[in-house]
C-alpha cells in the first residue's frame, strides 16, 4: 500500500454517480413500488451504505477511510432526461444511483463513494431482473472530489518565489556536508516554488538578520531558515528571526507542530516561528532532515496562499 503517512488530515469530498437503464414499464413499476422482491430504492441505498464501509476489504490497495458523511440519492430518468446535473445521458429510461460524501483524513473518499454507487447499482440490477433482460448497469464514474494537496495546488497557484537560509556554523565552515538542501530545494519544487536565492551562513544573529532584510527588501516572498531551531545555546536562528518580525504568523508554526508531534514526540524540542517582514513570509525549519520534512510537509502547499493575502489592498475611488 502507497505510504500516505507523511500527509496531512483535511476535510475531502467528493460525488459518484452509477446509471442502470430499464424499460419505461419497468420504470413505471419501480416509481408505483410494484416489483416482485419488494421495496427497490431502500434496499438499495442500505447496501450501498454497507459496502461503502467495507471498501478497503474489498480493493486492496484502498487504506481504510473514516467516513464522517454519506447520502445515496436516486433520480429517474425519464425520455432521456434526469433532474439531476449528472452530464450527458445516452439511456431514455433509467434510475441514476449518486453518492456524496465526506471524511477528514489523509487520503480520498472517492472509492468508498464509488463503491457505494457500484453495489446499490447492482441491488437495483438484482431486485428489477425477474422483470425482463433490458435492465443493464450503463456507468459508474467520479462526478467530482475536493480536499487534500491538490485541491490545495489549485488554490495556491504556482511558480511563488522563495528563498532558503541555511543557518548552520558547520556547515558554513565545511566541517559538515549540507544534507538539508537538497531536501527543501526538492520538496519546494514538487510544489512549483521558483527557488530565486540559495546561501548558507553561520548561525549568527547579525548575519541571518541582514541576509532576510535584503530579501524583503527584493520582496521575496517567501523565505525559509532551516536550522537553528533547537535548545542549545548556539541556536541563534530563531531569535534572529522573531527581532525583525513585524507581524508574528501562529497558525503557520502551528500546523507544523501538529504535523510533527502526530509523527514523533521529539518534535516538541523544535523552537519554531514565522512571521512577516514588510511583504515576505519567513519560516524557520528544522535542520535535521525528519524534523524539516515533517515541519515542511505540515505546511505544504498552503504556506503558498499567503502570497494573495499579502498584496496590498484595492481602494476603490
Amino acid at each position: 500500500m502507497r505510504d500516505i503517512s507523511g500527509k496531512s488530515s483535511s476535510l475531502r469530498s467528493g460525488k459518484a454517480l452509477s446509471v442502470v437503464s430499464c424499460s419505461r414499464p419497468t420504470l413505471e413499476r419501480v416509481k408505483s413500488d410494484r416489483l416482485p422482491k419488494g421495496n427497490l430504492l431502500d434496499v438499495a441505498r442500505s447496501a450501498g451504505f454497507l459496502a461503502s464501509k467495507q471498501t478497503h476489504h474489498l480493493i486492496p490497495h484502498c487504506h481504510p477511510v473514516s467516513i464522517d458523511a454519506l447520502d445515496i440519492s436516486y433520480s429517474y430518468i425519464e425520455d432521456g432526461n434526469c433532474r439531476e446535473d449528472i452530464g450527458k445521458l445516452e439511456v431514455a429510461f433509467g434510475i441514476a444511483v449518486i453518492a456524496g460524501g465526506k471524511s477528514i483524513g489523509r487520503t480520498g473518499i472517492e472509492m468508498e463513494l464509488l463503491t457505494a454507487v457500484s453495489i446499490s447499482a447492482l441491488t437495483i440490477y438484482d431486485l428489477l431482473k425477474p422483470l425482463g433482460d433490458e435492465v443493464e448497469i450503463r456507468t459508474t464514474r467520479l462526478l467530482n472530489k475536493t480536499g487534500g494537496k491538490s485541491n490545495l495546488k489549485k488554490v495556491v497557484g504556482k511558480q511563488n518565489k522563495a528563498a532558503v537560509l541555511i543557518c548552520s556554523n558547520s556547515v558554513a565552515a565545511g566541517r559538515k556536508a549540507d544534507r538539508a538542501g537538497p531536501i527543501i530545494e526538492q520538496m519546494l519544487r514538487e510544489h512549483y516554488a521558483d527557488i530565486v536565492d540559495f546561501k548558507v551562513i553561520p548561525d549568527r544573529r547579525e548575519a541571518i538578520q541582514a541576509q532576510l532584510k535584503e530579501w524583503a527588501d527584493r520582496n521575496i516572498p517567501f523565505v525559509f531558515t532551516v536550522g537553528g531551531t533547537g535548545l542549545g545555546p548556539d541556536n541563534r536562528a530563531v531569535d534572529a528571526v522573531r527581532g525583525i518580525l513585524e507581524r508574528i504568523t501562529p497558525g503557520v508554526v502551528d500546523a507544523m507542530e501538529l504535523h510533527g508531534l502526530q509523527r514523533t514526540p521529539l518534535a516538541m524540542m523544535s523552537r519554531l516561528t514565522a512571521g512577516i517582514l514588510k511583504s515576505t513570509l519567513i519560516v524557520t525549519l528544522p535542520g535535521s532532515s525528519d524534523g524539516l520534512r515533517q515541519s515542511l510537509g505540515g505546511i505544504l502547499p498552503g504556506v503558498f496562499y499567503a502570497r494573495k493575502m499579502l498584496r496590498p489592498a484595492r481602494i476603490k475611488n
